[in-house]
């Protein structure tokens, strides 16, 4: 089986051309880097992993190190893991002051009889398990301060059921035994209620990996997607007989036409094809399949190179 892995920076509203260039070199990084572990003969969780954690370590997405801020000026962030092996899966949400949510994700999933814990109990349980705190400020930037401060400006002029702020990250891969995962993590909306959760750390919402059927990650409007299970919805297109993309199309679809929700999906099926639909305006997104390297953020720009053959020449490849 030829290892597949499918990476997105999030569903967004338009994005400027020097927001293009500087969230694009992670993309391709994350890809590379999850890619290179399936090339090491480790698993669809471990590329999934690796891939997020990448990601959420670039102040460039809204993840990690990059998370938006809620009402309060605070991150809080919520992150999932599946194994499509067992269904096996982990979700944590409204986690502060960890670098790498995902991380703490895939505790849950292979270190507790749980799938799922929230705030004081996930802190407690990364306590536990050894996983480092960092101090809250340390994971604000300076562009998510100002980007809270103009949110709270331009809330009382916002148009109802404006969908801006549409960021997650995620991955799905294809490993070389067959199994499929996926991973997503985020810090959710700007300007949230304290204590908000969206659709990133319920399994069937977020994400969904079953190796009879394949994998998904999602991103977009929270709320749309969990009033419509994104991800499971997509996946049961697949069990149906429908392609990839005729599944993607038909699940976003049914969010636009049902609740006006914006969003966007990257799949990967048990036989190791791959898809990237969303309906919000860009998407930045990448993959990598038999040592080729896709990438692309508005529909019209899809690029395709060899695989650079070491991280030293990632950076030739950001501007491409």
């Amino acid at each position: 089986m030829n290892p597949v892995v499918v990476v997105h920076g999030g569903g967004a509203s338009s994005i400027s051309k020097d927001r293009k260039e500087r969230v694009r070199p992670g993309i391709i990084r994350a890809a590379t880097v999850g890619y290179n572990i399936l090339k090491q003969g480790k698993s669809a969780v471990d590329a999934v992993e690796g891939a997020v954690t990448v990601l959420e370590d670039d102040p460039e997405f809204n993840a990690g190190c990059g998370s938006v801020l809620n009402v309060n000026g605070e991150i809080e962030m919520d992150a999932s893991i599946m194994n499509g092996k067992d269904l096996s899966a982990g979700a944590v949400s409204a986690v502060r002051c960890i670098a790498n949510p995902i991380k703490l994700a895939r505790l849950v999933m292979e270190q507790t009889s749980h799938c799922f814990l929230t705030d004081q109990g996930a802190a407690k349980f990364a306590a536990a398990m050894g996983v480092p705190t960092v101090p809250g400020q340390q994971l604000v930037t300076e562009r998510n301060i100002k980007h809270l401060e103009k949110e709270k400006h331009e809330k009382g002029a916002q148009k109802p059921g404006c969908q801006k702020n549409l960021g997650t990250v995620g991955a799905v891969a294809l490993d070389s035994e067959g199994n499929v995962a996926y991973a997503t993590s985020t810090g959710g909306l700007v300007n949230k209620m304290v204590g908000r959760v969206g659709d990133t750390p319920c399994i069937g919402s977020g994400g969904y990996a079953d190796n009879d059927i394949g994998a998904i990650s999602t991103t977009g409007h929270g709320e749309s997607i969990l009033k419509v299970n994104l991800a499971r919805l997509a996946l049961f297109h697949v069990e149906q007989g429908k392609t990839l993309e005729e599944a993607a199309d038909m699940s976003l679809g049914y969010m636009k036409s049902k609740l006006k929700g914006l969003g966007g999906v990257i799949l990967v099926s048990k036989a190791g094809d791959w898809a990237v639909k969303w309906t919000s305006e860009s998407m930045p997104w990448a993959a990598v399949k038999c040592g080729k390297l896709h990438f692309g953020t508005n529909c019209d720009d899809t690029s395709v190179t060899d695989l650079p053959q070491s991280p030293a020449l990632e950076g030739a490849y950001a501007g491409h």
